[in-house]
């Protein structure tokens, strides 16, 4: 060992890193041959949701770019959530690696993702939805502008649209909600981790055009510096209230709009919190047609509306000179419903909800390709550590996706599972899909490959009895593996069921 490691050890020791539990990566290449990390994250973005993937309907330029430019993983998942706010939990899962149950637990406790990349030498930078608390917020970044909230309730954003309703436009500023932010400024340097937020005020501008716009310009500082960064922009959109711009609204005419296959009036059955949750409001009860296809066109709307804002970003990044040494990740928290199965929010298993897009662009990564193997959103952590050529820290649960995107076609996962408080629990092969309510009594399972959209359910499907006993047993050995300790079985012969 050479002085220069002896005294970076000690130093990167005398800061706490040693004592946090990360791996202190090796010197190798110049800062400035380092490579840069750019992570773009919506908030309630479906998988279905990107033109040049799956959806002609919405218009998503920027987002095509990537595309075009690096590797999709297709079929990416969140493993679910303990609370009705499943954004908090999927983020918690994201920033510590850890499984569902083991992050709840363990979050504040293991070094995070951002931790990680600043012990490593990068300058790590946020702005916009954390979500996670101060104090991890403090341990993930050095420095950062516009800490958002969860999210912005707007008037007059539930129970709509219906005859005789309120009048809502999505670009009526003076609903609030996206328009009227409240942010706070970011103090790393605080005493008290839990008062690194500070200052929060009101701003008069669009969440997504507030958090772009602080991109933008540390993309310019960084222009200069040979420091490499870890960058985590964190939209607010497309989450409700769907407010943007009237040009972004008037793309999207609501006759125009198609009805998924899997529409539906209501859920079949309860699934749990059917009528109490917050995202279900947001729509009368039936759904309509007429109801659901306004929602859509608003959710479009607001995608296109941050795909530009996604633009602006990306052209700044170029315009800086380092855009061929900077890997750019963009993904959601999670999916969500909008019409599809009854439901509008994404406290469910159904594919609409738990899958999101997942593109990574970068050094090394091939443009235009697509990767089908099921794979866990939280696979960033170790991902980007792997193409940083940092050692993943030891508590990081979930795997790196670097041996695919090398090329290596060895699958990660034969299965994901899913989890939604003490409601629901899911395992899903690539084939099939198996949703177990153990308080509504009620199990279903799908054909996913010949079903895509899960509209016909097989579970009292006698030719498919073997397939539900044998996802069960699955789904049980996850439950061990993610310390989910919660007692599910199949509903007994002759137990109550749906007439649906």
């Amino acid at each position: 060992m050479n002085s220069r490691d002896l005294s970076r050890r000690t130093f990167l020791r005398m800061c706490g890193v040693a004592a946090a539990g990360l791996a202190v990566p090796a010197i190798g290449a110049e800062k400035a041959s380092r490579p840069n990390f750019l992570f773009l994250f919506t908030d309630d973005q479906t998988f279905w949701s990107i033109n040049a993937l799956n959806n002609p309907e919405v218009r998503t330029p920027n987002l095509d770019r990537l595309v075009k430019r690096g590797t999709v993983f297709t079929h990416a998942f969140n493993q679910g959530s303990w609370s009705g706010a499943v954004c908090v939990c999927s983020r918690a899962m994201l920033n510590s690696g850890r499984y569902i149950y083991h992050a709840r637990r363990d979050l504040e406790k293991v070094p995070l993702w951002g931790q990680t990349f600043g012990a490593a030498g990068y300058r790590t930078w946020i702005t916009g939805k954390w979500h996670n608390g101060p104090r991890t917020l403090a341990k993930s970044f050095k420095a950062g502008e516009s800490i958002g909230s969860g999210m912005y309730e707007a008037k007059d954003q539930y129970d709509r649209p219906k005859p005789g309703g309120v009048d809502w436009k999505p670009w009526d500023t003076e609903k609030g909600g996206h328009w009227r932010p409240t942010v706070t400024d970011f103090d790393p340097t605080a005493a008290d981790p839990s008062k690194c937020v500070v200052n929060p005020h009101t701003v008069e501008q669009h969440t997504t055009d507030l958090y772009a716009d602080n991109a933008v310009r540390f993309l310019k500082a960084q222009a200069a510096s040979r420091d490499p960064f870890f960058m985590y922009v964190s939209f607010n959109a497309p989450h409700d209230p769907r407010q943007s711009p009237k040009e972004y609204v008037d793309m999207y005419p609501p006759e125009k709009i198609k009805l998924p296959p899997n529409y539906l009036p209501e859920h079949p059955f309860d699934q749990g919190e059917r009528y109490t949750l917050r995202d279900e409001k947001l729509a009368p009860f039936p759904r309509t047609p007429e109801a659901v296809k306004v929602h859509i066109a608003e959710y479009y709307a607001i995608i296109t509306h941050a795909d530009a804002a996604i633009g602006r970003i990306l052209d700044a990044l170029e315009a800086t000179g380092k855009a061929d040494n900077t890997y750019i990740i963009f993904s959601a928290d999670h999916g969500l419903a909008v019409g599809q199965h009854g439901l509008m929010g994404k406290q469910n298993q159904y594919d609409h909800s738990v899958r999101m897009p997942l593109i990574v662009c970068g050094p090394g990564i091939a443009q235009g390709r697509t990767i089908d193997a099921l794979v866990y959103l939280h696979c960033m952590f170790a991902t980007t550590c792997d193409l940083a050529g940092i050692s993943i820290p030891e508590t990081v649960e979930f795997k790196s996706l670097a041996p695919l995107l090398r090329g290596e076609e060895r699958r990660p996962y034969d299965a994901i599972y899913g989890a939604y408080k003490d409601f629901q629990r899911m395992v899903r092969t690539e084939d099939y899909k198996l949703i177990v309510y153990p308080r509504a009594g009620e199990v279903q399972l799908f054909d996913i490959r010949n079903d895509p959209w899960e509209t016909k359910d097989l579970a009292e499907d006698a030719a498919h009895a073997d397939t539900v006993v044998q996802l069960m047993r699955r789904l049980k050995e996850l439950q061990k593996e993610v310390g989910d300790t919660l007692e599910i079985n199949l509903p007994t012969a002759g137990a109550s069921r749906r007439s649906a």
